[in-house]
């Protein structure tokens, strides 16, 4: 994975320098790029066509640029090779070190490039990208002294002075003649022509300004200056066309055209810088509002550097250019932490764009609490990144759109998290509620059954309609309805035996335990002690004893005693049966008796 990622960091690399070969270099767009990395040294090989003509300074300086551009951690050292399609070494090299901006131009299809190449690339699996063959040769090129020596550009041209047949020479011995007439007839106006015979103004104005103009160069110090000395040499230029190529004098005029031709397209190189530079320092005053006008500012900048770069320390622009470069760069680094700061900036925003569509996503599934839970932090994530983006990003202003887009789901998610937790809240306590309910039946403490089973049917009563839970609850309702109904009907029941149990432990105690109960399926049964059956048995048999009162009032205190039963019976609804000790029946009453 490694291996892969590195792999596509160079072919991205090699995509930009490419990239920007085109903007920079009008032969570009046949240029090929590589890049590889042999040993933690970057490799960067440029390639072209055979019929072009390059610049390898140029070349060397774009790379350069964009290499420093991308701010390295760490200091990198390059090599950088041109090379041409079919040929299996370089015939220049530079090497290069990010942040000190050191570079050393070997030179171009020199032996001691061919020999530093073949040993970068005598060996292809140390440089496995740009080998092109195993068997690597190479012819290093001669020297430029002797190339201008043996070169000859008739040397393939046919032999005019071979001998022509014979129906050829008359027609060229009249031709000449002909011409000699034409030119006898024109010789006044010819010697007449600038620089023929006369003196030469043209060259000695051009003359002088070739020998002044370095030090006019040396000493400008504004694009105005420049441009007046550029004008001049194109006068001087022009004013070399007047003369004609049979004078004298034509070929040292040809040679200071190309002299001042020379000096003015270095000129006009710096001129152009300057005034891209001017162009991107306009725009500087004003704040860029997206990051493509930061990006068209970094490419002005680089315009405005890329020809500064080409002149040489031995030029006489050289003082004028690197004061400007520098400021140039300065400028360029400004805008390029800009655009990383941007690029970090709009990443954040496409980033929250991202999260609120998963919010949406979820928000449109969610089915539970936690999932309502999940989307209203998902909006809150998205909400805190766009809040991050500053007033000055270019992105700030899409950010308060989406902002006030983003904040009522916001509040909308957190409305529903909230309905939500209240109605499992209120379920949980619900179920709750209707358990203990059923433990205190299981104990017969029928009141606080009753207590609870209301407590639990009003709770699932109160969970809203549009709650997740809500369909759950009703299906609560009614099963805790009939559990209510009956533990109220119980609780009544038990309320009332109790009521019966304390009306006749009233009534079976007067002074003396007077009688027994017990409670069943059947009614009441009453029993009369065998204390007050002896007191009842004595006075019935001696009943005019000397206490006949007392005799009287147990008389009477049985019929008492039978009357406070039967009404004991009708509020119990339950039917009641009197025995005396002895479980003989005193007294019976059923119901609707």
């Amino acid at each position: 994975m490694k291996v892969a990622v590195q792999q596509e960091d160079l072919q991205l690399l090699a995509k930009t320098l490419q990239e920007q070969l085109l903007v920079e270099v009008s032969t570009a767009e046949v240029f090929e790029v590589k890049c590889a990395v042999n040993k933690d040294e970057l490799m960067v090989l440029t390639q072209h066509e055979s019929d072009v003509i390059v610049d390898a300074q140029i070349i060397f300086a774009v790379i350069e640029e964009v290499l420093q551009s991308l701010a390295p951690h760490k200091e990198q050292r390059v090599q950088c090779f041109l090379r041409v399609f079919g040929e299996q070494l370089p015939y220049a090299k530079c090497f290069l070190a990010l942040k000190q901006m050191a570079r050393e131009d070997v030179g171009t299809r020199g032996q001691g490039d061919a020999e530093d190449a073949e040993e970068e690339f005598a060996s292809s699996e140390r440089f496995p990208l740009f080998a092109s063959s195993s068997a690597l040769t190479y012819s290093p090129s001669l020297d430029k002294t002797k190339e201008e020596e043996l070169f000859d550009p008739f040397v393939d041209a046919p032999n005019l002075s071979a001998s022509k047949p014979a129906s050829q020479i008359k027609p060229i011995i009249l031709s000449a003649a002909l011409m000699g007439i034409v030119v006898l007839g024109s010789g006044t106006y010819l010697l007449t022509r600038p620089c023929v015979m006369s003196e030469c103004k043209e060259i000695q104005n051009a003359e002088q300004l070739k020998m002044k103009s370095p030090q006019l160069m040396r000493r400008a110090k504004s694009e105005k200056e420049l441009v007046v000395l550029q004008q001049q040499l194109a006068a001087a230029s022009v004013a070399l066309n007047t003369i004609p190529n049979w004078s004298p004098r034509y070929q040292v005029s040809e040679e200071l055209k190309a002299s001042l031709s020379g000096r003015s397209e270095k000129i006009n190189q710096v001129v152009k810088a300057l005034r891209t530079e001017s162009l991107a320092a306009q725009k500087v005053q004003t704040p860029a509002y997206s990051l493509e006008e930061l990006q068209a500012r970094q490419h002005l900048w680089r315009q405005a550097i890329a020809p500064l770069e080409t002149i040489n320390p031995d030029s006489e622009l050289y003082g004028l250019v690197q004061g400007k470069l520098l400021n140039y760069r300065v400028r360029l680094h400004a805008v390029n932490q800009q655009i990383f700061t941007e690029e970090k900036w709009l990443k954040k925003l496409m980033a929250a764009k991202a999260v609120a569509s998963a919010a949406e996503k979820r928000e449109a599934t969610a089915k539970s609490l936690n999932d309502w839970q999940k989307v209203q932090s998902t909006w809150l994530v998205a909400i805190n990144a766009l809040n991050t983006i500053p007033l000055t990003s270019p992105g700030y202003q899409e950010a308060e759109k989406l902002l006030v887009d983003y904040k009522p789901k916001l509040v909308a998610a957190r409305d529903r998290a909230t309905k939500e937790r209240l109605a499992v809240k209120a379920y949980q306590q619900a179920v709750s509620s209707a358990k203990q309910a059923k433990a205190y039946e299981q104990q017969n403490q029928w009141q606080a059954a009753a207590t609870y089973w209301d407590q639990a049917l009003q709770t699932a009563k109160q969970i809203s309609q549009d709650s997740l839970y809500y369909t759950q609850a009703q299906s609560l309702i009614e099963p805790y309805s009939v559990a209510l109904k009956q533990a109220q009907e119980k609780l009544q029941v038990v309320s009332s035996l109790q009521q019966t149990r304390t009306d006749l432990d009233k009534t079976c105690v007067n002074g003396i335990q007077i009688c027994t109960f017990s409670i069943d399926n059947a009614g009441i049964i009453v029993r009369l002690t065998p204390e007050y059956d002896q007191v009842r048995q004595n006075n019935l048999a001696n009943p005019y004893s000397e206490n006949s009162d007392t005799a009287v009032d147990i008389t009477n205190h049985l019929r008492i005693l039978r009357e406070a039963l039967a009404v004991i019976s009708d509020n119990a609804n339950s039917s009641l049966f009197l025995y005396d000790s002895q479980d003989q029946v005193i007294y019976t009453r059923t119901l609707g008796g």
